[in-house]
């Protein structure tokens, strides 16, 4: 259903008449007439840029000034009924985008808000023409995966989701303007519509934008099967329009003999939607049942349903077409009653039933949300906050362009978020999340990794373990002698986050010299059973439990990568066990089992110590309330809901007594270990260190600090608890990367 363009009203002499068109502006956004004055100024600013800069003629072709296409988006949005900052973003993009208008002068006179929209949509019009590449590009990836990474990553990128409807306005506008436009550029537009587009103002829920979205690239895509369908619905038009007036009459008498209050009216169906469903159930244009449509609103969910026995009542359903969208929404939030019946004359009508709420969300999907994002009601704040949180799942968008498989051999039970890249050529790579460079460039080729000497994120030289993100534009330096270093394979530091570009490492290694690799790998091993402190080790009995016939098939197998340091690491720690030499055994730390919990299941807390504590039977708290600790004369440590009147009481009589508390897990078995760190001293050394092993859930029971002013050192020894050896080396090598740290090794 192709919409056309309204006019802007015009003045005397020609010009746009910009107080006509806010006012008009005003009464389709509900806004305050304040905000007509801000309005009012940003077309001002708009006209004087483009006047400035002497070009009448925007990208979109003759006739639209960068005013012309600002307004038109404003429309769109009003009708949406979005804000003002949003209104003024839209009006202003356009000068923006093409040069005319200064982005910090946009930020002096509108505010930071109007101006992070600008930036925001610019930032997503980076991906425009990447969704319509040739058949192969040059990195190998198809252009079916190229239009699902360009769509994923459009949506991944979005902070806020005024960001995506102004895209989406500006686009619809796009694909108007190109009605007389040469036939390649029309077509350029209506496949990235297609592609991108149209399935976002899907997802986003908004009806109206996507139908006239998917009609006109279908238009342009498709002529000869657009002009087919729509020749066939004008020809029944009038017998169309008459059957449906029919059918709204009968329907209002029984509903008001019912006593149900009810909006009806006839629903056109798109005419691409029609085509699509000929398609999929490969049948012919009599036998789309809701060619004849027609729709009913009702006050309450349960009018829906009485309605819906009403409508069946009257005529006989049609098998296998009916849908409960009320009890099972669409994943995009979309709500309604479909059934198709026989109606009058044993002609197929598919009738819609919704309240006015759900019709609301079914037309402006998320924006229907967005006038109770900053009201008190928690309800309408709650569906806006999920609205946006569910934008982000982009990973279950496959439904709609069909499941693409991952490159990265990981189960995807445990591959749940990626990341979306450029390359500098502006092709979208999809990678995991915290994904590094030297992953980047084994998943572009194999080459390009071994010979990875280095790699910049947006212009700028980053560590080769740097974390990347998405809509990041990634450079890998090369060199021709470079060589991979092992380290790379250190899964503690953090370089290597995917099999793929672990594999290709491995394989590359296997291929190097075996009196190389046994030199590497002795090395590696030596380094770090010294750094664990670990003695006395025999290594032949190692190298047997391993599977390995030698020492030397040991080196050679860690020095190719085929065997990890760290499984040597857990292996000689179950060969130490044996022998009676492991780690000394501590205490746990900071978890107490409960009493008289009530339940069978064992309930540990955490805060508490090997103190003993118990459920407080006033309020009885169970596992996910927020709860806090009472140190009782006797009893130990009585636990107690946050919200009890008893700790309130206690809180204000004696705080002293007070602890924090909170839910754990059952404790495991943790040895006291020292560890010895040299390093030159700076400032917030101390703190990057207690950083470190709070992220690593490492329990410091001492710590002991010695400074050397002359030499600008100091020597540190950390009692720290440790599940085991694989911990330790863990919290060791990542010790050892941080800025001035010398040296971090287990002390004997």
């Amino acid at each position: 259903m192709v919409k056309i363009r309204e006019d802007h009203p015009l003045d005397e002499n020609g010009e746009i008449d910009i107080a006509s068109w806010c006012e008009r502006i005003q009464k389709l956004a509900h806004i305050p007439n304040s905000t007509q004055v801000i309005i009012i100024k940003a077309c001002q600013l708009a006209q004087a840029s483009a006047e400035q800069e002497g070009d009448h003629n925007n990208a979109w072709g003759e006739g639209y000034t960068t005013l012309n296409a600002g307004l038109e988006m404003a429309e769109i949005l009003a009708n949406l009924q979005l804000d003002e900052e949003t209104l003024v973003a839209s009006i202003l993009y356009r000068s923006v985008r093409e040069n005319k208008l200064a982005s910090a002068r946009v930020r002096t006179e509108f505010g930071d808000k109007v101006a992070d929209l600008i930036e925001g949509v610019q930032r997503m019009a980076a991906i425009s023409g990447t969704s319509n590449q040739s058949s192969e590009s040059v990195i190998g990836l198809q252009s079916a995966e190229q239009a699902e990474n360009v769509r994923k990553m459009l949506v991944a990128m979005i902070d806020d989701v005024r960001v995506a409807l102004i895209k989406l306005a500006e686009r619809t506008c796009a694909i108007r303007a190109v009605k007389n436009a040469p036939i390649e550029r029309r077509q350029k537009v209506a496949h990235e519509v297609a592609d991108i587009f149209a399935p976002l103002a899907h997802r986003l829920g908004i009806g109206h934008i996507k139908w006239e979205l998917e009609d006109l690239s279908f238009r342009y895509l498709q002529p000869f099967d657009y002009k087919y369908i729509a020749k066939l619905l004008d020809e029944r038009r009038i017998d169309r329009q008459t059957y449906i007036d029919s059918v709204i009459q009968m329907l209002q008498s029984a509903l008001d003999e019912d006593g149900i209050s009810a909006n009806i009216y006839g629903r056109a169906k798109h005419i691409y939607s029609i085509w699509r469903k000929m398609r999929r159930k490969n049948i012919g244009f009599s036998e789309v049942y809701d060619i004849r449509a027609v729709r009913i609103l009702v006050n309450s969910e349960r009018d829906c349903y009485t309605v819906l026995g009403l409508v069946h009542s009257l005529w006989r359903n049609i098998p296998h077409e009916f849908d409960d969208y009320i009890a099972n929404p669409k994943e995009n939030g979309y709500r309604s009653l479909h059934t198709a019946v026989h109606g009058p004359a044993n002609q197929a009508l598919e009738v819609q039933i919704r309240t006015h709420k759900m019709h609301e969300e079914a037309e402006f999907g998320v924006c229907a949300h967005w006038r109770y994002k900053d009201t008190d009601s928690q309800e309408g704040t709650d569906s806006y906050e999920k609205k946006i949180e569910w934008l982000r799942q982009v990973l279950e968008w496959h439904d709609e362009v069909g499941s693409v498989p991952w490159d990265d051999y990981l189960p995807k039970s445990i591959e749940q978020d990626r990341i979306y890249v450029f390359t500098p050529e502006g092709h979208v790579v999809d990678l995991p999340a915290r994904a590094t460079p030297v992953d980047f460039a084994f998943r572009i080729h194999s080459d390009v990794g071994i010979h990875c000497r280095g790699a910049k994120v947006n212009g700028r030289i980053v560590p080769l373990n740097h974390s990347l993100r998405t809509a990041d534009q990634v450079e890998v330096l090369t060199g021709r002698r470079e060589a991979p270093s092992r380290d790379w394979l250190n899964p503690n530091l953090g370089y290597i986050t995917t099999s793929r570009a672990r594999s290709k490492l491995q394989q590359w290694f296997k291929l190097q010299d075996r009196d190389q690799n046994i030199a590497d790998g002795r090395a590696l091993l030596d380094h770090e059973f010294k750094r664990l402190g670990v003695e006395n080790l025999d290594f032949q009995s190692l190298s047997q439990s391993l599977n390995l016939k030698t020492l030397e098939d040991l080196y050679a197998a860690v020095g190719t990568a085929d065997l990890g340091v760290e499984r040597v690491i857990n292996a000689a720690q179950r060969l130490l066990k044996t022998d009676k030499d492991e780690l000394p055994a501590s205490s746990m730390v900071g978890r107490a089992k409960t009493t008289d919990t009530g339940s069978a299941e064992d309930v540990f807390i955490d805060g508490v110590g090997n103190m003993m504590s118990h459920i407080a039977q006033c309020c009885r708290p169970i596992p996910g309330d927020r709860i806090a600790g009472y140190i009782t004369l006797g009893r130990g440590v009585s636990i107690h809901r946050m919200d009890c009147g008893n700790i309130l009481q206690l809180q204000g009589d004696e705080p002293e007594r007070i602890i924090r508390v909170d839910w754990a897990d059952a404790p495991t078995h943790t040895y006291t270990v020292s560890v010895f760190i040299e390093a030159f001293d700076r400032h917030g050394l101390l703190r990057d260190i207690t950083t470190l092993l709070d992220r690593e859930k490492i329990n410091v029971s001492a710590m002991q600090t010695l400074s050397n002013k002359t030499k600008n050192t100091v020597d540190m020894t950390v009692q720290m608890e440790i599940a085991d050896y694989s911990a330790l080396s863990r919290v060791l090598a990542k010790l050892n990367h941080l800025p001035n740290v010398s040296s971090a090794q287990r002390k004997i």
